[in-house]
Order: structure tokens, then sequence, then C-alpha cells
């Protein structure tokens, strides 16, 4: 597939392909995808605020409630790149569907769990029924757009990413502070249920149906080898908090090791001409893919963990309540959810750009949130650094939606689900890394000093470690695209020519 690249430094989306005819439920339809992928995302975050309160009123132990939150993350993370590729061999509509009707049950399940154990079970079913969901709304966007519209749908969804994580302390304060009592946090997970049912109902009728035909068959090997690399990598990040990182460093190796074979087993199924689970020619031939799949990975490293570090701090350290922490960092995701919505119309034209500048816009705000929470006095601190963390949240606006769309813009319609379904897979892995890592330091620092302010500056700081590699990537990208812009105008015949852009376009 082919994409030209704009003057400003935005790449113009890909010639249309054959057959296409816009649905006239394309936007209602997108707003079903998003309203579905919030919820599954918000799922990630929202149940930390109430981990207290369920370890109590469960009798758990903390290992025990540790896996609400971290064995959704691991089943999420496994079903992705399997659930992309199913949709774009079978039905993406039916498994959207299915998978959404999986997430509404198991929401209901996890609400009614007698124990903690019937409660982590009902979580991981939650968690793959939300990786079997994830992908099919990036490639359903791929299916019902082109052009500039696609640019515009992007930018919902990159909003939806960006503004579920952030959005989720304060979504589970609220409902905590609604839903007082011992048993309020089960409304945690109700809340899914009249949402998800409507969802349903309205996907049915609003979701385009696609016939499929020859391309039904799937690679069990290659399920089998990227499954286990996967859960090698994600299972001493999950125990992160009972010590799996010491006792079980050698799993990061026997990943590793997995994925290697995986990705060698992908190349010879192309060499033999049958299709892959994930088709190695995205990353070497589509425009895009590879650069933006990393810039996504490490960002999500330095920003996934930081939520929970100021929960930490806020609750901990300056004794908030769940609601008044999250209100703490709304100026984050209003900021972000504002800035999301008007890049999908931006990045067209200004492309990677936008993203550098998203990027220098996070690491500021979020390094002058540390800043004046470490030296302003605590009573204060909330206060003078919310316009600082609207900065931030204004920068990830520009950074997350505009990665998606010009990372899966140029991937063919036929590969949009795997493709959507690895980008959010390497995304999955940083937030795990992020989330384990982050709060570690924090508790580290913290028991050493017993500096609250100390251990949330150490913390955030190493977030931006991950998000400034990030922001290299990016300007990386950006510069290429700009060198590759001015040989175009030079010799316009000779950059055509030249096998190296020819891959890139």
């Amino acid at each position: 597939m082919t994409a030209s690249t704009s003057a400003a430094g935005g790449r113009e989306p890909a010639a249309r392909e054959d057959g296409y005819e816009p649905d006239p439920n394309r936007w209602h339809a997108l707003w079903v995808t998003l309203v579905a992928g919030f919820m599954s995302l918000l799922d990630v975050t929202i149940v930390a605020v109430a981990l207290p309160t369920i370890q109590r009123d469960l009798h758990a132990s903390p290992a025990q409630v540790q896996w609400v939150v971290s064995g959704y993350a691991l089943t999420f993370a496994l079903a992705l790149v399997t659930a992309g590729r199913l949709g774009d061999a079978l039905d993406r509509r039916r498994i959207f569907l299915l998978a959404l009707s999986g997430f509404v049950l198991f929401s209901a399940a996890c609400g009614a769990a007698p124990d903690i154990t019937l409660l982590v079970v009902a979580r991981l079913a939650q968690g793959l029924a939300a990786g079997f969901m994830a992908p099919q709304n990036s490639a359903l966007i791929q299916q019902m757009f082109r052009g500039a519209e696609r640019g515009r749908a992007f930018g919902l969804f990159g909003a939806t990413v960006g503004i579920s994580s952030a959005a989720g302390p304060i979504t589970g304060g609220a409902i905590l502070a609604l839903a007082s009592g011992p048993q309020g946090w089960r409304w945690i997970f109700y809340v899914n249920v009249p949402i998800g049912i409507l969802a349903v109902l309205l996907g049915r009728r609003l979701l385009p149906r696609v016939r499929r035909t020859g391309r039904g068959r799937v690679d069990v090997p290659g399920v089998l080898l990227l499954g286990a690399g996967v859960l090698a990598l994600m299972y001493p990040l999950v125990q992160a908090e009972s010590g799996g990182l010491t006792r079980l460093w050698w799993l990061f190796v026997v990943g590793a090791a997995l994925l290697v074979l995986f990705s060698r087993w992908q190349r010879r199924l192309v060499d033999r001409g049958t299709q892959p689970l994930l088709d190695p020619r995205l990353f070497t031939t589509v425009r895009g893919y590879a650069v933006g799949a990393g810039i996504g990975t490490l960002y999500f490293i330095g920003f996934s963990g930081v939520w929970l570090v100021f929960a930490l701090f806020y609750q901990r350290g300056l004794g908030f309540s769940p609601l008044r922490s999250g209100l703490a960092v709304t100026p984050f995701a209003l900021g972000s959810a504002g800035a999301a919505v008007l890049s999908g119309r931006l990045v067209e034209r200004y492309g990677r750009l936008l993203t550098v500048c998203g990027l220098a816009g996070v690491i500021a705000g979020l390094g002058g949130t540390a800043l004046l929470l470490r030296f302003t006095p605590l009573g204060l601190a909330p206060w003078v650094a919310a316009p600082v963390l609207f900065l931030g949240g204004v920068g990830s606006g520009f950074v997350v939606s505009p990665n998606i769309t010009m990372t899966l813009r140029d991937v063919p319609v036929r590969m949009a689900g795997a493709a959507g379904g690895a980008l959010q897979t390497g995304q999955r892995l940083g937030a795990a890394l992020g989330t384990a890592a982050l709060p570690g330091l924090f508790y580290l620092v913290l028991g050493r000093s017993h500096d609250y302010r100390g251990a949330l500056v150490t913390a955030l700081g190493a977030g931006l470690v991950g998000m400034a590699a990030s922001l290299a990537l990016a300007t990386f990208d950006w510069q290429r695209d700009r060198r590759t812009q001015q040989r175009h105008r030079k010799c316009p015949d000779e950059v055509a020519n030249d096998p190296v852009h020819a891959r890139q376009t």
C-alpha cells in the first residue's frame, strides 16, 4: 500500500481500497465501539482505589487482592493479537459483540463474587473478554473510515484510550463515594452491566456486516508461541509486589526466546505463502508502524504507573479520600480529552511533529508537577500543581491519539485487527512494566527515608525517563520525514525509485 507525505509533515491517507462504500451508520457505530472500549480500558485502573475495601470485605491477603488488578491486565494482553487475527479472518462484528457480551456477564460475576478466589477468576475471564474486544475497535475504524474521516475517528479513539487511563481513579473514587457501605465496591463492576447491555443492543443494529471468504485459517503454533512469550514476560510483572521481579527474572529470558521463535515462525509462514498470526511485513513495509509501536510502548512504560504513584502520594501521604485523590488529577484528564479530539483534526497537517510537541508537553507538565509537589506547602500543593498538570494532559492528548492514527493509518484493512492487537500488546506490556516499576520505586524510597515527597519525585522521574525515550524515537521519525520531504522536493524521481523510500511508503 502506498502513501505520500504532505508538505507540512503529515502523511497523506492511503489510496482507497477497492469496494469501499461509506456506511451511513459509521459514526453512530463508532460511538458504540468507543463506549465499549472505554469500559474495558477503564477497568484496568478503576479497581485500584477499591483494593483496600475489597481486601477487608473479602478477608483477602495482599497477594490475592493484587491479582484483582494484575490478573485482568494479564489476560487482557494475552488475548490481543490472537483476537485481532480472528477478527481479520472471520467476522469483526461477531467477535466484538460476543466479547462485549462476555465482558458484561463477567462484570456481573465480579460484582456478585462471594470470596476472593471467585473474584479473581471472574476478573481473569473479564480481562480475556476485554482483550478479544479491544483490537476490533481499531480494526472497525480501519474498515468503516477512509481519508480525513479516519484521522478524526482515530482522534476520538485516542481520546478514549488516554481519558480511560486518567479517569480510572476519579471514577472509582466517585462510585465508592456514592455507593457507601461495606459492599459499595461491587458497584465498580455492576456499573458496566446496564451500559454494556445497551452497547450490545446498539451494536447489533449499527455495526457493519462483512462477508468473509477464504481467510478463516488461524496459525495455532503462532498463537501458542506468542501467548507463552507474552505470559512469560508479564507474569513476573504482575507478581512484582510479592517479589516476582527478583524470583522470576529468568522468565524474561524465556519470554524473549519464545518471541524470537515466534518471529522466525511467522517469517517461515510468509515464505510458504501461508497467512501468519502477525505478518512481519507490518514492521518492515507498512510506513510508520514499527516506529509508532515503539513510541507507544515506551510512552506507556512511563505513563501508566504515574496514576498509582499519585494515588499513593495523595491517599497515604496527604490522607486524601479516594474521591479527592481522583479529583486532584482531574486537570490532566480534562486536558487530555480536549487535546485528543483536536489532534484528530491536526494530525493530517502536522504528522509526527504533533507527537513530538505532545511528548515535550507531557514531560514538562509531569516534571513541573513533581517539582511543585516537592517544594510547595502540602495544603496548597494540589491547587498549585493543577495548571501544570493540565499542561501535561494537553501534551498527552497530542501523543496517544496521533500516534495511533499514524501507526495504523496505512495498515491494509485485511490486517487491521492483528495490527491493532500487536500495537495494544506493546502498550499493555509497557503499562505492566510501568505499573510494577514506579510504585515499587516509590515504596523503596519511602521505606528508606519515610519521605513521601522524595518518593513521589523519584518515581515520577523514572516515568519521565520512559517518556524521554519515546520523545527521542518520535524526534528521529519526524526528522526522517523532513529529510524525505526535502529530497522529494529536490529530486522527486530519485526518491520515488529509492528502495528504502519504497519500503516506507
